[in-house]
């Protein structure tokens, strides 16, 4: 006859491995139902962090076979619309969360949402900040900050220097009835000294200065879309951060520099 054992002290513990095991497919299935609720490019960026989690993200192919015939999918009516669909999810995600934050940031602040407009473009994100009459950027026909625009590009500055990856494009532009009663110091100038100006306050308040790529000025030659040349919409300096491009060259500081100091009178 078998010998049966008295007590259940002996296998007191399997339940803990029943629950164990049930705690892990719950979080398993958690994870899943996390993913499915994401965008395209987050699921492509978890899965090539997954497949390769010790190098960059593989711009050159989205799924989980690379592809080896590049040249034959590509064409150069869809280069642009194929940069930006191969450009790095994660980059995209920080630039929404720069666009979050900022918003955040701006939400506080009367009238604040209406001197900056901020749109995610497939090159990267543009924020414009508009030198309004009733809210000034600049001192009236010069570079100089009003302390509300000192505090605009200190702001900015703060968030944009949490991301160091970012490449930093400054375009200063004005208005066609913008009078500077100056002959040497036009519109040109003006847009080009105020770019500058901007691209300083970056860097004094945290931007690393190897991040400006670059500083131009426009005068009145492009004004937004659906406003007339003369409106003061027009008067605005615009930041766009964009995202890597494995085309675009690299520059040194001094070299940032240079082209900065190019636009000075």
């Amino acid at each position: 006859m078998s010998k049966k054992h008295g007590g259940g002290g002996h296998h007191g513990g399997s339940w803990k491995v029943a629950y164990a095991d049930f705690v892990t497919a719950m979080m398993a299935l958690f994870l899943c139902l996390w993913l499915t609720a994401q965008d395209t490019k987050i699921k492509d960026a978890v899965e090539r962090a997954f497949r390769n989690p010790f190098s960059a993200v593989n711009k050159e192919s989205t799924g989980i076979i690379p592809n080896q015939n590049k040249d034959a999918t590509s064409s150069s009516s869809s280069s642009q619309k194929g940069n930006f669909n191969s450009s790095s999810a994660a980059e995209m995600e920080m630039l929404r969360h720069i666009t979050d934050d900022l918003s955040k940031l701006l939400a506080d602040v009367d009238d604040a949402q209406n001197s900056i407009k901020m749109e995610l473009t497939p090159d990267g994100l543009r924020i414009n900040v508009f030198d309004r009459s009733h809210k000034p950027i600049f001192d009236q026909d010069t570079d100089t900050f009003t302390p509300y625009g000192a505090w605009v590009f200190s702001t900015l500055a703060w968030e944009i220097a949490r991301y160091e990856t970012f490449k930093i494009e400054l375009e200063g532009h004005t208005d066609a009835s913008l009078k500077t009663g100056r002959e040497s110091r036009g519109k040109w100038e003006l847009s080009s000294d105020r770019a500058n100006a901007a691209r300083r306050k970056l860097i004094e308040s945290g931007v690393l200065s190897s991040q400006v790529f670059q500083v131009s000025g426009f005068a009145d030659t492009q004004p937004m879309k659906g406003t007339q040349p003369s409106d003061e919409a027009n008067r605005r300096v615009t930041v766009l951060l964009r995202h890597s491009d494995p085309r675009m060259p690299d520059r040194s500081d001094q070299a940032s520099d240079q082209a900065s100091n190019a636009n000075q009178p």
